[in-house]
């Protein structure tokens, strides 16, 4: 859910009101593959409920992802095919979004494309630096603050924090039908 607010706190309420109106809710079962490594990704997906992993190299699991993640962000940005493969880990909810409606509001509204790529620059930034600090192979101090680091959000999210708790959860009760 960390990784949400990174997201959340950046867009705005009508971002993810389109999302919801342009996306579609769907069921990931234990085991399914949303993405094939090598494959190329036509859809975003917001995972709603429950976790999938991602695996590289057929079956080495390298991540879990949980409520409020996002999944097939860099082949939105890059248009590269993916270099792992994501699979629901336990049945799962998604939020897909299909990438050429998100091209196509980028091209058309800039205060969007402003939002959603800050929005991205700071979501990936979090990613990188995670993985730069578990990459301190036997040095105790990479480890510490990989450890404090995934433990702590940044200070310009924690002061919209409860705004994009907020989105989440009218994210959630307007694909549960219920009205935010």
């Amino acid at each position: 859910m960390r990784r949400a607010l990174y997201i959340l706190a950046e867009l705005d309420d009508s971002d993810v009101r389109w999302f919801v109106d342009n996306g579609t809710h769907r069921a990931v079962r234990n085991g399914e593959t949303m993405i094939t490594e090598g494959v190329e990704v036509d859809t975003l997906y917001i995972v709603t409920n429950g976790e999938v992993g991602v695996y590289v190299a057929g079956n080495k699991q390298v991540a879990k992802m949980g409520t409020g993640d996002v999944v097939g962000e860099m082949s939105l940005v890059s248009r590269q095919a993916p270099s792992a493969s994501v699979k629901g880990l336990e049945d799962a909810e998604v939020l897909a979004i299909p990438q050429k409606l998100i091209r196509e509001r980028l091209e058309s509204d800039t205060a969007f494309a402003a939002r959603f790529y800050k929005a991205l620059a700071v979501f990936l930034s979090d990613r990188v630096r995670e993985h730069v600090l578990r990459l301190g192979y036997g040095d105790t101090r990479a480890e510490q603050a990989a450890f404090v680091n995934e433990n702590e959000l940044d200070e310009a999210i924690l002061d919209n924090v409860h705004i994009a708790g907020d989105r989440m959860r009218r994210l959630l009760a307007l694909l549960s039908g219920r009205e935010a």
